[in-house]
């Protein structure tokens, strides 16, 4: 029977390429695995495993019975609802150890990078196990991806000392061409539906009892999102209202100005400039150097949320 290695919901690219790079490291380790995603991939992760022909996972959201490995997530916000009927082994992440417990005890590696490929990348040379070439593609652009080619707060000189190995083994000389490349095809959203983008890159948390959701689109220019704006608004009240949240905020990344428009759906608006120290104005804010939602963002939120 084979063990189902997977990440978050609303998959991103190291989710995913994290989860096939450690399925291909457990089955050479002797534990069969297959990598699964728990929803359709983004655009930006179909352009990666079609650049370096890796076949794309498919999609697996009940797990109850199962023996499985968790990727860039241990919040059971984040995982599958029957995840408490599965067998946990092991955690691989670059997050907060969020509230998942298990019964038995389970492998365990959890650093503070900017992305779960830099930690498998660790993993493949503690193990002695060479990467295959198509692979070690998929991982650097995961690393390129979460840390915003290098531009990110979350990134550690152990995620730019991984991407430099990987980069040799895929045959990649440019990196920053390669992450611009990417980083162009997430910004495209012409003809995408607001509901599609707003859960592109979205996470639900649970703030000391309250619940609050935050989406992040990254563009190479905010301009792009001008058009669409006014939709991304309403749709996040809409989910708001779905899920019986108290607030959703949509982060609007403009990774070359390296700052964020905050678009927000709240109980009460005034959480914001408690976290940012910025008045919003119309449902919006400017927060200059706000990057990464893991390190910028939701510490501050739940600080407030306290």
């Amino acid at each position: 029977m084979s063990v189902y290695v997977f990440g978050h919901k609303n998959p991103d690219s190291d989710t995913v390429c994290s989860a096939i790079a450690l399925a291909d490291l457990k089955s050479k380790l002797g534990t069969a695995c297959t990598p699964v995603a728990q929803g359709e991939l983004p655009p930006e992760t179909n352009f990666i495993l079609e650049k370096f022909g890796v076949a794309a996972p498919a999609v697996k959201t009940s797990f109850a019975g199962e023996k499985v490995y968790l990727v860039d997530t241990s919040d059971l916000a984040q995982l599958p609802d029957d995840i408490k009927e599965a067998e946990v082994l092991g955690i691989v992440d670059h997050h907060k150890l969020g509230d998942l417990t298990t019964s038995s005890p389970l492998e365990c590696w959890i650093w503070p990078v900017g992305c779960t490929a830099t930690v498998i990348n660790a993993m493949y040379k503690f193990h002695g196990i060479e990467i295959p070439k198509n692979i070690a593609g998929i991982m650097l652009c995961a690393i390129l991806s979460d840390t915003v080619i290098f531009k990110s707060p979350t990134c550690t000189p152990a995620d730019k000392e991984a991407s430099a190995a990987l980069a040799k083994i895929a045959g990649v000389s440019d990196l920053e061409a390669l992450g611009m490349e990417m980083f162009k095809v997430k910004s495209a959203v012409e003809g995408t539906p607001a509901r599609e983008l707003v859960l592109r890159d979205y996470k639900d948390f649970d703030m000391s009892g309250t619940k609050v959701g935050i989406g992040q689109l990254e563009v190479v220019d905010l301009s792009i999102l001008d058009a669409v704006k006014n939709d991304l608004a309403a749709d996040i009240a809409a989910l708001k209202a779905e899920k019986g949240a108290h607030s959703i905020f949509l982060l609007l990344t403009d990774i070359m100005k390296e700052g964020s428009e905050i678009l927000i759906a709240s109980e009460d608006i005034a959480v914001v400039e408690k976290a940012f120290g910025v008045k919003p104005a119309d449902g919006k804010a400017w927060l200059p150097g706000i990057m990464s939602r893991k390190k910028d963002v939701v510490p501050k939120f739940e600080k407030v949320f306290a």
